[in-house]
């Protein structure tokens, strides 16, 4: 309707505020709520987008490689390394089995060899995009499923690059053909030998690490001398956007080379400032690029063939969840992460996009196979969430509860007064601590593999998925006094809460929070205990501090302890007030100053009233001592 790039703005930001929401009410992804979007405001329903979502598509790729740099912040340098034989085994055995099978189907339907080895490349690739932020969204990440999934995916990254070389030996042009038809695509090593083209790759990886260690680090340290946030936040795009570029210019993917980058850069100071400041560009370009995936899916192309389009993305889909379910098995993954990994994955993924194009623009494809191809790549990523869903909601609890009862072992005892709910870091401490003192409490993870290698480690830990109430009820929630939810997704928390307070009121609910906006929405709720999961150790920490600083260990003991009950009375004092933002600052700044002002008349009246306790006479002479 409009070529302004103003208007394209305001009909993706307001396609994206409509239909993400109404997504999430119903209970689905936010990936799904944007690939609607992208369909709703395409060429083919309303035709808000035309053309040149293509254009968007390849633009919005760019929330792929921010995406891969966040992760690589994530990963350590040393904890990259340890992953190489996972990385090499999963994705090795999933891209090689795919592209096998794959160059078999195409082969026997009619497809020329040339044509079935590109789209079997294709095939075989997975949506970074599209798994991991599903991944994110469904706090699976520290799970078998999502450190496979992460692997397989990174290991694609890598061999995507392989592709690229090897597709413009399938064409019987001429180099300079070549070159002009692929003029948008810098590649400055096109013409050099293979073994010059093999160093050259070396070297650029050589220079992203020696640049994230000896140039980008001081640079952030330079600029973090002008506490100017926004000048933070240009040089970590400027950060990302320069290592994307040098893998481009050498043929590498821009996506490894952003990961790299974050690897290298996960041991600095800068760590947690780069991850703030790139979260929102993520985000928001990731949500984009869905929404030009779901732009893109050409409804012309299916109206003129709608079987063999049909046809093939059932098949593509099918092939694929086989080929990944065999991996899984082989890999020994439990039946659940299985499940996960074969539907997770089932897509063909972003980098297929760039494949193909490469493809057509060699005359390998024809323009009906790319414009087919194209179309059966965006259809699968479409469908993925909807599967997800599927597989979540029917297939899991069924595999869930068929496991618990063939295997006599997952039998849940109901005669424990104390339900635990995740037994990850924060989980398996508040275990180990209330068996310390003879309580058992009956404990569900939705993470086989890792309740597998618990119970080898003594715990009695069960599989299952806590939010679903047949299978808190088979634990004992009805006989249960107390209910700990040690999980760290938040609407995962929030569900088990309102499934847990209408059905089984009587039951005490203590919950952990990742933070105070959590505290909020559980307070809210009616929950009484919510435990913060960052207090009592930040204020230990200060505590320590203090300590080392010359001050009483008793004295400071009472002061930390009156710190967090006044913070909590505080956290449940705002939990209702503030409406707006101006009203929550306004709010909070006066509880800090009451705070505060609190605990330095208790420090004043203690010191005198109570400073026989705990300390030797040394210490207290020590402390009496004016400081300078």
């Amino acid at each position: 309707m409009s070529g302004s790039i103003l208007f394209a703005a305001i009909v993706f930001l307001t396609g994206a505020i409509i239909c993400v929401p109404i997504a999430k009410k119903f209970g689905l992804s936010s990936v799904l709520g944007y690939l609607l979007a992208g369909i709703l405001i395409g060429p083919y329903i309303l035709g808000f987008v035309g053309d040149e979502g293509q254009d968007i598509l390849h633009f919005a790729e760019f929330g792929v490689v921010m995406m891969l740099f966040l992760i690589g912040l994530e990963i350590e340098p040393k904890s990259f390394w340890q992953m190489r034989k996972t990385i090499i085994g999963v994705g090795g055995a999933q891209v090689l089995g795919t592209m096998i099978v794959s160059f078999l189907l195409f082969t026997t339907i009619g497809f020329d060899w040339k044509v079935s080895l590109i789209i079997s490349m294709a095939v075989s690739l997975s949506s970074t995009a599209i798994t991991l932020q599903t991944i994110k969204e469904n706090g699976l990440m520290n799970t078998t499923y999502g450190a496979s999934s992460f692997s397989i995916l990174l290991f694609q990254d890598i061999i995507v690059i392989l592709m690229l070389a090897v597709i413009p030996l399938l064409t019987d042009s001429e180099k300079t053909v070549i070159a002009s038809d692929h003029s948008d695509h810098i590649y400055l090593l096109e013409n050099l030998p293979l073994g010059f083209q093999a160093l050259a790759i070396f070297m650029s990886v050589v220079t992203v690490v020696l640049a994230g260690r000896y140039f980008f680090v001081p640079m952030l340290r330079l600029v973090a001398k002008t506490r100017l946030r926004e000048l933070l936040s240009a040089s970590a795009l400027l950060i990302v956007i320069a290592l994307a570029y040098l893998m481009e210019l050498v043929g590498l993917s821009p996506a490894l080379g952003a990961f790299l980058g974050g690897v290298v850069l996960a041991t600095s100071e800068f760590k947690h400032e780069l991850e703030s400041n790139l979260e929102p560009f993520k985000g928001l370009l990731l949500g984009l690029f869905f929404m030009a995936v779901g732009a893109s899916i050409n409804f012309i192309v299916i109206g003129d063939n709608p079987v063999m389009i049909g046809g093939l993305v059932v098949a593509v889909i099918i092939l694929k969840a086989i080929i990944l379910f065999l991996v899984g098995a082989i890999f020994k993954l439990k039946a659940d992460q299985r499940l996960l990994l074969t539907i997770g994955l089932a897509q063909i993924g972003e980098f297929a996009f760039v494949l193909l194009s490469f493809a057509f623009q060699l005359n390998i494809l024809s323009r009906v196979e790319l414009d087919m191809m194209l179309v059966v790549t965006a259809l699968t990523m479409t469908l993925t969430p909807i599967l997800g869903i599927l597989n979540d909601r029917v297939i899991l609890p069924r595999v869930g509860t068929k496991k618990s009862e063939t295997r006599p072992v997952d039998h849940i005892a109901k005669t424990h007064k104390v339900i635990l709910v995740g037994f990850g870091h924060f989980g398996s401490t508040v275990g180990r601590f209330l068996r310390s003192y003879g309580i058992e409490a009956t404990i569900l993870d939705n993470d086989s593999n890792r309740v597998d290698l618990l119970r080898k480690m003594g715990f009695e830990v069960y599989y299952g998925d806590a939010t679903r109430m047949d299978l808190l009820e088979s634990a004992g929630i009805a006989e249960a006094k107390i209910l700990i939810s040690a999980i760290d997704n938040s609407d995962n928390v929030i569900h088990l809460t309102k499934m847990v307070k209408e059905k089984y009121p009587n039951v005490k609910l203590m919950l952990r929070a990742k933070n105070r906006y959590d505290a909020y929405d559980l307070l809210n709720m009616g929950v009484e205990d919510v435990y913060r999961e960052s207090l009592e150790t930040s204020v230990k920490m200060a505590s320590d501090a203090l300590n080392h600083l010359g001050y009483r260990k008793y004295t400071i003991y009472r002061q930390a302890q009156k710190f967090i009950q006044y913070d909590e009375d505080s956290l449940r004092r705002l939990s209702n007030k503030p409406k707006t933002r101006e009203e929550y600052i306004f709010k909070a700044k006066e509880e800090i100053k009451q705070q505060e002002k609190q605990l330095e008349e208790d420090l004043n009246r203690g010191i005198v009233e109570f400073d026989n306790h705990w300390d030797s006479e040394q210490m207290r002479a020590a402390h009496n001592t004016p400081k300078n």
